[in-house]
This record gives structure tokens, C-alpha cells and sequence, in this order.
């Protein structure tokens, strides 16, 4: 059983940074065989959003409109872990922060996501 875990999260304040990282432990899986690479996040009363997502091969990446710049998402070059950078951070970005792996098989797995809370 592959467990997605993240970390990195907590409490700064506006204006401030913080890096997420995505990891599997007792992986059973390839890291080269993962195909996607995202980061979620559900703002309270709406629906699930996507923050940031890689594409490994071919290189593709892509943000959600919010991002405006602020994140960079990267993963090792050994496959995991994976990582969210992201600086400026605002109100706004306070929320539970997800990341999900897919594989060539088609398996998908979550983690349990990590808290990251903006405040002055």
C-alpha cells in the first residue's frame, strides 16, 4: 500500500513563504511511472481546486488562475519528492494543501494533506 504523505506546512504571516513536500513512503511504484503531479487545495464552501500541476514528460506545468506567480511546483530529479513552493503568500492561501500522484498504470493516490495557515 503507497501512502502519499506532505509536509511543510504551518502558520506565518502575509507576504511571507513556505515549501510543501510530497513523498511516498514504502513506495512500491517506480517514481519514474508517475505521470502527474498535483496540488490541491478546497477553499471552505467551494469546490476542490487545483493549485499546481506537472506533467513530468513531457514538461508540462500549470497553476490555478489564484497563483498569479507566487508558486513554483518542482519534484527531485529522482522522481519524489515533490515540491510547492510558495512565496507571497496571502490570506487567502489558508487551507488544507493536497498533493496527488498519478501513475502510468491509471492508480492515483492522495495524501492526507497538510495545513498552511496565513495570518497576522
Amino acid at each position: 500500500q503507497v501512502h502519499v504523505v506532505e509536509s511543510g506546512g504551518g502558520l506565518v504571516q502575509p507576504g511571507e513563504s513556505l515549501r510543501l513536500a510530497c513523498d511516498a513512503s514504502e513506495p512500491t511504484f517506480n517514481p519514474n511511472d508517475i505521470i502527474d503531479i498535483s496540488w490541491y487545495r478546497r477553499p471552505p464552501g467551494k469546490e476542490r481546486e487545483l493549485v499546481a500541476e506537472m506533467l513530468p514528460r513531457p514538461g508540462f506545468i500549470k497553476y490555478g488562475d489564484f497563483v498569479k506567480g507566487r508558486f513554483t511546483i518542482s519534484r527531485d530529479n529522482a522522481g519524489l519528492p515533490a515540491y510547492l513552493q510558495m512565496n507571497n503568500l496571502e490570506p487567502e492561501d489558508t487551507d488544507v494543501y493536497y498533493c496527488k500522484i498519478e501513475l502510468v498504470t491509471g492508480l492515483t493516490y492522495w495524501g492526507q494533506g497538510t495545513q498552511v495557515t496565513v495570518s497576522s
